[in-house]
């Protein structure tokens, strides 16, 4: 309500005031007109065919949704360009015609509005999610991902922090902080652990969750040291003391630590596989050239203690060598170097990338095997087929063919994607199959849209290694992964079952390309 407001002995004009008064209305009518009013059956097919995330608030008269179209104009400046919220007043001729073919009837719900949601041109589901600004915006950012955390009963002792003021926000005594990103699905597993042990440990210490994975929160991550999903922070007295690593993850352990919160036990240090049982022949920068001089036919693998591939590879490459180099009448023999300790060789090798594995004869390189996924009965018939030949040259990588993708690393992701207002980016491993397929679509998808300098189309290898834990960051689960980024700020993930389907890659509200495609489990 406009007051006559008296300064200094001068008044000032009432017409001001109503000049104030018609800016306030205005600017809320701004916020309404995101609110799509459909009245007329074709407009709202019209909409369901042009938007692909639709929120449709169905009212039984011009009133009775008050209070919801309140708070949707304000889930409406969120989720603009990501979603669409819809109103129709059932109330009114023609609406109520709408209503009747489409078989809705808001009068028998309570308040008299019903809540419905429409995905890729067709009912999808029935918002019966809480009726709050947040829990809104999270649906319609992933209508098909989970609900919030908080909105689970079970949750109600675990304190949700929302803010980068995590200290501030926890004031008791001691506290936990669980950081996670909702994709996670390692954070999924532990939400109903870490449930449970904030109810046991309720009213002598508090454990919390938050979500990290928003862009806002990189300087939080990197405050406490977040670098991948879950992290467990510990505070006391609203300071950040350390992580909690390497313990139990029941709620018991849980529950059992913080009664007497201890820093991370160190790892136990792992034994090297030259230490092990092992059957192959382990080389150094010293013994290398003198066993391929003894060994006319052999293969050496080339690893790192830390690499992954290689720790899949080694049980096999164990069980081929327990044949193959006990056999006085073996036709060749399997030998290991680990070049982070023996680094001479890995740099005359020009060893770049692990496992690699090369085969030697008469003591010179002959070729490097393409594939890391090496079985028993590849190495068996390597050497068993008289005369091993060379693979065919490896094709082209994708980074090295021209094209109008900008392919992006650790390095110069967050700068490249925060100068475009549309960024679709593919994650991808050069070996997985699906990416194969998907790599002409995009590539065509970005050349078609290269003179647009808002759109962005760009790709992240993730097999490389600094590369890794950007990928993890992201939320990469499996190849191809497709993210959608609005000025550098993640917006939504392409969320399809890892079958055959089609995979609808755009920026809001324009198609930019279809592809058919299936996605590659990690």
């Amino acid at each position: 309500m406009c007051e006559l407001v008296t300064l200094n002995k001068y008044s000032i004009y009432p017409s001001i005031c109503l000049q104030v008064c018609m800016v306030s209305v205005l600017q809320a009518a701004v916020k309404v007109s995101l609110i799509e009013k459909v009245s007329e059956h074709k407009d709202f097919k019209k909409l369901l065919r042009t938007r692909t995330n639709v929120l449709v608030l169905y009212t039984k008269s011009a009133t009775s949704g008050d209070s919801k179209l309140k708070l949707l104009s304000d889930v409406a400046q969120v989720i603009k360009g990501q979603g669409t919220i819809a109103w129709v007043n059932c109330g009114d001729s023609e609406g109520r015609k709408l209503c009747k073919k489409v078989k809705v009837d808001p009068s028998s719900k309570s308040g008299g509005a019903d809540l419905l949601h429409y995905k890729d041109g067709t009912f999808h589901t029935e918002y019966n999610r809480p009726a709050t600004y947040k829990s809104m915006v999270a649906f319609l950012k992933d209508p098909t991902g989970p609900p919030l955390w908080e909105e689970n009963p079970d949750a109600k002792d675990v304190v949700h922090v929302e803010t980068e003021k995590v200290s501030t926000e926890i004031t008791c005594l001691t506290a936990r902080c669980f950081c996670m990103g909702v994709w996670c699905g390692v954070c999924k597993r532990m939400q109903p652990v870490f449930q449970q042990a904030a109810t046991e440990t309720k009213g002598s210490y508090v454990l919390a969750g938050m979500n990290v994975h928003p862009a806002e929160f990189d300087g939080l991550k990197q405050e406490y040291n977040v670098k991948g999903y879950p992290t467990f922070c510990y505070f006391e007295k609203g300071k950040f003391l350390h992580h909690y690593e390497n313990y139990g993850g029941t709620a018991k352990d849980i529950a059992d630590w913080m009664k007497n919160p201890q820093p991370p036990q160190p790892k136990a240090p792992e034994v090297q596989w030259s230490e092990t049982d092992s059957p192959v022949f382990h080389l150094t920068d010293d013994s290398l050239d003198g066993f391929l001089e003894e060994h006319p036919s052999a293969l050496v693998m080339f690893h790192a203690p830390w690499c992954g591939h290689c720790k899949k590879m080694k049980p096999e490459y164990d069980e081929a060598a327990e044949y193959l180099n006990k056999d006085k009448n073996s036709p060749g023999v399997l030998a290991a170097v680990d070049t982070t300790i023996h680094k001479a060789v890995g740099e005359r090798f020009k060893i770049s990338g692990f496992p690699t594995v090369k085969y030697f004869e008469m003591g010179e390189e002959k070729f490097t095997l393409p594939h890391l996924r090496i079985m028993i009965f590849n190495f068996f018939l390597l050497f068993y087929n008289p005369g091993p030949q060379a693979p065919p040259p490896p094709e082209q990588s994708w980074e090295d063919k021209p094209s109008s993708v900008s392919h992006l690393g650790m390095e110069d992701f967050r700068e490249a994607l925060k100068k475009k207002k549309h960024a679709l980016v593919m994650f991808y491993a050069p070996w997985c199959p699906h990416c194969k397929n998907a790599v002409p679509h995009f590539t065509t998808a970005a050349d078609l849209f290269k003179e647009d300098r808002k759109i962005a189309y760009a790709a992240v290898d993730c097999t490389k290694g600094p590369n890794q834990e950007l990928c993890k960051q992201e939320g990469v689960e499996g190849y191809p992964t497709f993210n959608y980024y609005n000025y550098g700020k993640f917006a939504e993930k392409y969320n399809g079952e890892r079958g055959v389907s089609d995979i609808f890659c755009r920026v809001p509200n324009n198609q930019l390309f279809l592809f058919s495609g299936e996605m590659e489990s990690l």
